[in-house]
């Protein structure tokens, strides 16, 4: 049976050099007074030191100070292996400073890797990578100078070329919930999220390893035992911590996120036009929403990216066709509205919630008929950076399962950033102000997505900026449509650093 101790307790336990495996997804299931009791420990006493943080998603914040990456910032930290980057900052600074190992892994394959070490596996093997940064041919997961470890290699079955992944080894567990019953079983009724919640307590308790739970409260009645995600036999220490939140950084608990409470489908497109009536848009991102929303079929499968996707999903709510697709997100919800911002990772109503392990096989399988997903740089073989700039470091997250397998891939990203102005009126769109950060380059830094890859599955690939669409042809580009108002030659070609196939 699980002990009941605070989060100062229960951190006291872990020792230098031991593997913590987080069951965060960004800001959400994130495990903070756990992460504040570690801090607390490292400052007052200089232990444990040269610590490894383990997350196939990444750890919550979205700016700097977030008190998940504050053990790596106070110098407790040797090593971390994320998927994502994007809510570490300061983590991703001191990578690209060359202080810290890191590694940057496929979310799904790390996911599916935590599921392999819960029964007993070395490594998993995968396609998710093939040909990609992740591939050993470019070594690209291996961050800086300081990060020498092989985690991922060349393997060859049946005269087939695939990619082997170690597993993580955890010796500590951080994992958050809503509740437990008096003998210490966890449920997870107001989360918006699984995460790998029950493989990740199974991959430590294997080893030996302390499975720590931060729950809000303790039930008088026990859950029906469909309901328990840990069984209490798999817990060490459970930590009682009525002050947590949904969601890093917001009060409270939305019961319309956990898909304790339900919207209809008709509900959801007044709450968007009610949420955009009291926000500041994003004119491209809305144009970019606009066109992109018409590559959705009824009965899609879809999942929808974070940024400029996401309008998509807003633009989809309020066009009314949202009973027609199933939307999804990588962490595991179905249905609903993906939600934005810092809670992305949840659903506005979802319909069901499957652990990401399981969301990530339906992705992996070719479940996704067609999915949104942003880039960082395009080239003209069509290849897409998705995650890494030499001054901002993103990460992948689940870039790759998304995008490496689904039938109908679309890219939503602005012809170019930073200061991009625009102006729509009776006679269409004028570019007032280029951004200074162009989206199409000669090569792209770094290769998130292959063009190669897309032709040999047989992808269909678009490129949705707010003024003009690509299509992935046989050698590269095509242009196939301009926004109205738009000057072809001037607002899109000769703004291209290549020649590009026009087919208006």
């Amino acid at each position: 049976m699980p002990q009941f101790v605070t989060p100062a307790e229960a951190v006291s336990h872990i020792k230098d050099g031991d593997c913590i495996i987080y069951n965060n997804f960004l800001s959400v299931i994130n495990a903070e007074q756990l992460s504040a009791a570690l801090n607390e420990r490292f400052k007052a006493t200089g232990r444990p030191k040269d610590l490894e943080l383990y997350c196939s998603a990444g750890l919550g914040g979205w700016k700097p100070g977030s008190v998940c990456e504050e053990i790596a910032c106070l110098g407790a930290v040797k090593s971390v292996v994320l998927s994502h980057f994007g809510t570490t900052p300061e983590i991703a600074r001191l990578i690209l400073e060359n202080k810290l190992e890191a590694y940057n892994l496929p979310f799904g394959a790390m996911s599916h890797a935590i599921r392999a070490a819960a029964g007993g596996q070395d490594y998993i093997i995968s396609d998710c990578g093939l040909n990609l940064f992740v591939d050993p041919k470019y070594n690209g997961y291996q961050l800086n100078e300081k990060s020498r470890r092989v985690m991922v290699e060349e393997i060859v079955i049946d005269g087939k070329r695939r990619l082997k992944y170690a597993v993580p080894r955890p010796d500590v567990a951080f994992i958050k919930a809503s509740s437990c019953d008096a003998e210490g079983n966890i449920s997870m009724e107001d989360e918006v999220a699984i995460g790998d919640a029950l493989s990740i307590a199974q991959a430590t308790k294997r080893r030996g390893g302390l499975v720590i739970v931060q729950v809000a409260r303790m039930l008088e009645q026990p859950r029906h035992p469909m309901e328990i995600v840990i069984p209490a036999a798999l817990v060490s220490y459970i930590c009682i911590c009525p002050e947590q939140t949904q969601v890093q950084g917001v009060p409270g608990i939305d019961p319309l996120l956990s898909g304790r409470e339900q919207m209809s489908d008709e509900a959801l497109g007044e709450y968007v036009k009610q949420q955009s009536a009291a926000a500041r848009e994003d004119p491209a991102k809305r144009l970019i929403a606009r066109r992109a929303v018409k590559e959705l079929r009824p009965g899609d499968v879809v999942n929808i990216g974070v940024g400029a996707p996401e309008y998509v999903a807003r633009e989809a709510a309020v066009s009314g066709i949202l009973s027609q697709v199933n939307l999804t997100v990588e962490s595991g919800p179905m249905r609903g509205l993906p939600a934005g911002g810092t809670p992305f990772g949840a659903a506005v109503s979802p319909h069901a919630i499957c652990t990401s392990a399981e969301q990530f096989d339906l992705y992996d399988g070719g479940g996704l008929d067609v999915c949104f997903i942003g880039a960082l740089e395009i080239d003209a073989q069509g290849n897409v950076n998705g995650h890494y700039h030499p001054k901002k470091l993103s990460g992948i997250g689940g870039f790759i399962n998304i995008t490496q397998f689904t039938h109908r891939v679309v890219f939503c990203t602005s012809f170019s950033a930073g200061g991009l102005e625009l102006e729509e009126d009776e006679n269409g769109l004028h570019i007032k102000k280029e951004g200074k950060f162009p989206k199409f380059v000669d090569r792209v830094t770094a290769l998130s997505f292959s063009a190669e890859n897309a032709h040999a599955n047989g992808q269909e690939v678009i490129y949705v900026t707010e003024r003009c669409v690509f299509r992935l042809g046989a050698n590269g580009l095509i242009l196939t449509e301009a926004a109205p108002g738009i000057d072809v030659r001037k607002d899109i070609l000769d703004r291209l650093p290549f020649d590009v196939e026009v087919a208006l």
